[in-house]
């Protein structure tokens, strides 16, 4: 597969064709969770489905955590790669295999002994306890796995190669939709058979990923090794940052339910059937994050700044033409659609629909939000997109909800939201346009 060098050619042409791989590859991320569901709900019915409901939510929060390492994956070898710089592509491909196994095997331990408390603490009732936490202890079992086939599209991407991922992503889901009726029903395992297929199926796919890079020499991954002090600190420095970024994302979607659960069970129910389609239509744009990443990466690493702010113009151009698009779709056919989620009450279906019709025009802004922190994360300033990630969660998001719920109704519930979108997305303008993220050098030139 081609590797693409960003440090010259058309920048919009490299941005369309490398990014579509990326939301691709997001696209059956999703369908993941939702072949699961979808599996449980029909063969093992509510009591189960709530249970991987439940078990999920302390899943995508590992996830995220997971999402945020491989962020400042793409950060550091994409400079790397910028810089032509093999050896140090080599090290540090070495010293994120150890630091992310270690990671990896933490978490998994601490997640199967935890599995109970943390179930109690989200409220879990207690007729779902016993089948979510086999469930989560054995994801948690399986962790390697999750974190190492992530790791290795990582790699792919922020050496410019965006397509060999998918193989891998697709083979995973494939794997998963076979197994899942099998263990669960053919071999009676029940809900535990869901997860085993889960684990199974990432940790198939990891190998496979392994396989194919050793075998067309094409991630230069060696015998490991304990890595350097520098390497370390780098990857923690970068990597930990870029975790919590995550994480304050997760958590913040879960405040805002604070206010969405105040209205009812018709809005509970009709915000719960828009956010799924929500979590669908924003993957152009977090693809378009990521792309922005690596590619601004590679530039930052050959001090190409010119290329740099022309990378942010084309995201951001490339990004409200799409989004655009979207929202103009989403606004004409909003009922439709909520309608594939849910069918009753009438009222859920009409304040899902509302509420897509209002908060559809301003995925632009928060789209902007993806590209111009994806700019700023490629140049290793990972503490500062935290800041902006907390400023927007946390400082705008959940008290804009709040207030403008409070004052208008429902309705407000989706302008709240929308009005935030708007201040951060000029928040991180100003931050992309004066602030210090171009000072950040993550290597020497004596490196």
């Amino acid at each position: 597969m081609k590797q693409y060098d960003f440090t010259s050619g058309n920048i919009m042409k490299q941005l369309v064709v490398f990014s579509t791989p990326i939301l691709l590859t997001n696209f059956l991320q999703t369908s993941f969770q939702l072949i699961d569901s979808l599996w449980v709900g029909n063969l093992l019915g509510s009591n189960a489905l709530g249970a991987v409901a439940v078990s999920g939510t302390v899943i995508f929060t590992v996830l995220s955590f997971i999402i945020g390492i491989n962020n400042a994956t793409l950060t550091i070898l994409s400079q790397l790669k910028g810089k032509n710089d093999e050896i140090g592509l080599k090290r540090y491909v070495n010293a994120f295999v150890v630091i992310l196994t270690f990671i990896s095997l933490t978490l998994g331990a601490a997640g199967m002994m935890l599995a109970v408390p943390v179930l109690k603490f989200l409220g879990t009732p207690s007729t779902m306890v016993p089948e979510a936490k086999s469930y989560l202890e054995i994801n948690f079992a399986g962790i390697l796995f999750l974190f190492g086939y992530n790791f290795i599209g990582t790699v792919f991407r922020a050496l410019g190669d965006s397509r060999t991922p998918i193989r891998f992503v697709f083979f995973a889901v494939v794997l998963n939709a076979v197994l899942d009726p099998l263990f669960i029903e053919v071999w009676g395992l029940g809900l535990n058979g869901a997860a085993y297929a889960t684990i199974l199926s990432q940790g198939v796919s990891f190998l496979y990923g392994l396989y194919y890079s050793l075998r067309k020499h094409l991630i230069p991954f060696s015998v490991p090794r304990w890595p350097h002090r520098k390497e370390v600190s780098m990857i923690l420095k970068l990597g930990i940052p870029a975790g919590l970024q995550m994480m304050v994302i997760s958590a913040g979607t879960a405040a805002i339910m604070s206010v969405v659960t105040s209205f009812g069970g018709h809005v509970v129910a009709g915000f719960g059937a828009a956010q799924r389609i929500d979590s669908l239509l924003m993957l152009p744009a977090q693809a378009l994050g990521t792309a922005v990443n690596s590619m601004a990466g590679q530039n930052i690493g050959a001090n190409q700044w010119t290329r740099v702010r022309q990378i942010a113009v084309n995201g951001v151009l490339y990004n409200i033409s799409i989004m655009l698009v979207i929202a103009f779709f989403v606004a004409l056919f909003a009922d439709r659609i909520v309608k594939l989620f849910i069918q009753q009450p009438e009222s859920s279906v009409s304040f899902g629909a509302e509420y897509l019709g209002i908060i559809a025009f301003f995925y632009p802004f928060l789209g902007i939000n993806f590209i111009l922190n994806g700019i700023v994360r490629a140049s290793g300033a990972m503490f500062q997109v935290l800041v902006l990630n907390i400023v927007s969660l946390w400082i705008l998001r959940y008290p804009l909800t709040e207030l403008s719920a409070s004052y208008i109704g429902e309705k407000g519930i989706a302008f709240g939201m929308g009005a935030s979108f708007v201040i951060s997305s000029i928040i991180a303008f100003l931050y992309y346009r004066y602030g210090t993220w171009r000072k950040k050098q993550l290597f020497t030139e004596r490196e």
